[in-house]
């Protein structure tokens, strides 16, 4: 008898131990026909079986051919159902084969435990882009463990901002495991290769006296060599600002980029230095807007993500 698309996800689930391979198996029975399930399932039995890594190799590298690379398109429930497994995950922008790579190590660690760092940390090392990019976004339903530390900080000093972004965006990971000094490096690092700040999860809450300083002082440096700060730093600075980091927010105040202006302002809304009231009422439109509530940072990115989408 014909095997149904039902029993071909069957088989799959029958062998899953943990709640990540739970989740990704459902997302991936819904979306791929029954032939790509059962091939799925076969490599996947076969890695279980196999006292080498050429399987989970093969199976890495044939995913995208066999599986597909179209994007998963998460309903709000799944969306939901994601972030309640990891709070704070949001993989929005997963692929199927993203997803698929990903269910292979979490299928890797329940019948690799004693080698499963290695053996992550030997594919990290010798993927190739779109490999490195869904093996790092796997990372919030990976075993949590020191010993892939190293591996974490050589995603994190690339320059390839995919993968940098991997690590960094939509992951409850670096806010819930990256000390102070990782964290303000993370995100001094998303500045200088262009990455955005807003996805980053845990961005208020990580926030720092001392990364305040190192972004005041990168905003100084861009300023003196002419080139534009974005916006989006004085967030993390504005709940620390008092001295010379009032000046500096003031200095973004008088921007004539109106986005700059109105991050400037509401960072000083969050500032303990009396100064920063002061020059906040100087600023009546905006200064109501960030009282009433409507000007918020999601507010704010959300104006920059309509203007680019115009």
């Amino acid at each position: 008898m014909a095997q149904t698309k039902t029993e071909a996800a069957g088989l799959m689930s029958n062998k899953m131990h943990n709640k990540p391979l739970q989740l990704l198996n459902d997302w991936l029975s819904v979306r791929l026909s029954k032939e790509q399930l059962s091939w799925f399932d076969t490599q996947l039995d076969k890695i279980s079986r196999s006292n080498s890594d050429r399987e989970l190799h093969i199976t890495l590298g044939m995913i995208p051919r066999k599986l597909d690379r179209a994007d998963l398109y998460l309903t709000t429930r799944e969306l939901t159902a994601a972030d309640c497994l990891a709070t704070g995950w949001h993989p929005q922008n997963w692929s199927i084969d993203i997803a698929a790579r990903v269910a292979v190590i979490c299928h890797l660690a329940d019948h690799r435990p004693d080698r499963f760092n290695e053996t992550l940390i030997d594919l990290c090392r010798n993927a190739d882009l779109a490999e490195s990019i869904a093996l790092y976004s796997g990372l919030p339903l990976y075993p949590q463990n020191s010993g892939l530390d190293e591996l974490i900080g050589e995603g994190l000093r690339t320059n390839i901002r995919s993968v940098f972004e991997a690590i960094a965006h939509h992951s409850p990971y670096p806010a819930n495991h990256f000390d102070d000094n990782r964290w303000n490096h993370m995100v001094l690092k998303a500045l200088f290769i262009d990455s955005r700040l807003a996805p980053i999860y845990g961005l208020d809450k990580r926030a720092n006296p001392e990364l305040a300083r190192i972004l005041c002082d990168y905003a100084n440096e861009r300023r003196a060599a002419g080139r534009p700060v974005t916006h989006e730093l004085w967030r993390c600075v504005g709940p620390f600002a008092k001295g010379d980091m009032i000046d500096d927010l003031a200095l973004a105040v008088n921007s004539d980029n109106h986005t700059e202006k109105q991050a400037a302002l509401l960072a000083l809304s969050a500032a303990p230095d009396s100064r920063a009231q002061t020059i906040i009422t100087e600023h009546s439109v905006i200064a109501n807007q960030i009282a009433s509530g409507t000007l918020t940072w999601d507010a704010i990115q959300q104006q920059e993500n309509t203007g680019k989408a115009a």
